[in-house]
């Protein structure tokens, strides 16, 4: 069994999305409610409040507030959940001595989910019927398959969205013995271990005009103005195209070598220390970590092999040959290219270095040294 999302887009008419949109304000406020109990419980008293405990409030605070009875009540139950994961994950980073960060109250225009965690909800031809809202229409532009476990509504951009957390079967896809080795980078988003290259399509690099003129706009209008709300989302929808391109090339880019090889070989690099260097903006807008995911839930339902190999001395060596002498290492670090001979011929050849064309070698023994460790 495997965990997958299914994201469909909803259609809801105008009373609809007030009444998603009063709920959301409620939750939010559920939130920072429950937020504030705790924090002044531990200042006060020096006594910590449970999940078991903020949650036996329901049924007394929705008898008193008839706008919070409004909301059913496992979304509520959800939001309380949301607060005791937020101070988990608190006291975790704090046992690992990593920068904690105190949980934080939310803005009710940052707050834009609700999730229905097992009941509430149904879907029923074109239309998805909610619990204290009625039938919205949705697009099922693909199969709802598997057992459905939650279910979350969001809202991004202006737009509605549903998203179904489901578990399905695995379905292996008959067996390949071919295999591949991976490198990113940004020259070209990918090198494969063939010669084979992908290119950078740079995403937010193509969109930056747009997405600089966005917050300006913003500035320009007046706070709490229906101008101000419209930049804003046109500010959040210039974001969300450039995030939306980004993972349909990365999923249909995975999906191709998934469905071709069975070995899959990418190299294990430290992507958080490159995204705080000076290539960072392109490192963020390549988003390797993003792909590297992608592919290997992919891989693992479709019954691949996906292994991460050591970057050292995966891209030290042309694919032609050996590595030449550096006799300029100044040049050379600068144009990051060799020049290599050409077996038989006096002409030479130029191959980009690790960030464009992995040796296949390296690469696959690396693969291999990998797969055998993790067997012992």
């Amino acid at each position: 069994m495997s965990k997958k999302t299914f994201r469909y887009r909803l259609y809801p008419t105008a009373a609809q999305r007030d009444a998603l949109d009063g709920q959301l304000r409620i939750c939010c406020e559920v939130y920072n409610a429950a937020l504030q109990e705790r924090r002044e419980a531990w200042r006060l008293a020096r006594v910590s409040i449970r999940f078991a405990q903020q949650s036996a409030q329901r049924p007394a605070l929705k008898g008193a507030r008839p706008d919070v009875a409004g909301v059913y009540s496992q979304v509520l139950q959800d939001v309380l959940r949301r607060v005791d994961k937020a101070f988990g994950a608190f006291f975790r980073r704090v046992r690992r001595g990593e920068r904690a960060g105190f949980p934080r109250f939310r803005a009710v225009r940052r707050f834009d989910s609700l999730t229905y965690p097992q009941l509430g909800f149904a879907v029923a031809g074109r239309h998805l019927q909610l619990s204290k809202v009625g039938g919205i229409k949705i697009k099922l532009h693909r199969p709802l398959d598997g057992t459905i476990k939650t279910l979350t509504i969001k809202r991004e951009a202006g737009k509605w969205f549903a998203c179904f957390s489901v578990e399905v079967d695995l379905a292996p896809l008959p067996a390949s013995a071919e295999s591949i080795g991976v490198d990113v980078g940004l020259t070209h988003f990918a090198t494969l271990s063939d010669g084979t290259q992908i290119a950078n399509p740079r995403h937010a690099r193509r969109a930056a005009a747009r997405m600089r003129r966005a917050p300006r706009r913003i500035a320009r209008r007046r706070r709490g103005s229906a101008g101000r709300r419209e930049a804003v989302r046109l500010c959040q929808a210039a974001h969300a195209h450039v995030r939306h391109q980004r993972a349909d090339m990365h999923h249909k880019l995975a999906r191709a070598l998934v469905n071709r090889y069975g070995f899959i070989a990418v190299e294990d690099l430290n992507i958080q220390g490159l995204a705080g260097g000076r290539l960072a903006k392109a490192v963020h807008d390549a988003s390797w970590s993003s792909f590297i995911a992608k592919l290997a839930y992919k891989a693992e339902s479709a019954g691949r092999v996906v292994v991460k190999v050591d970057p050292r001395g995966t891209s030290q060596h042309c694919p032609c040959g050996p590595r030449p002498e550096d006799t300029e290492p100044a040049v050379a670090s600068v144009s990051r290219v060799w020049v290599v001979g050409r077996a038989g011929s006096g002409r030479g050849a130029t191959h980009p270095r690790a960030r464009t064309a992995p040796s296949k070698r390296n690469v696959g023994a690396g693969a291999v040294r990998a797969l055998r460790s993790s067997r012992l």
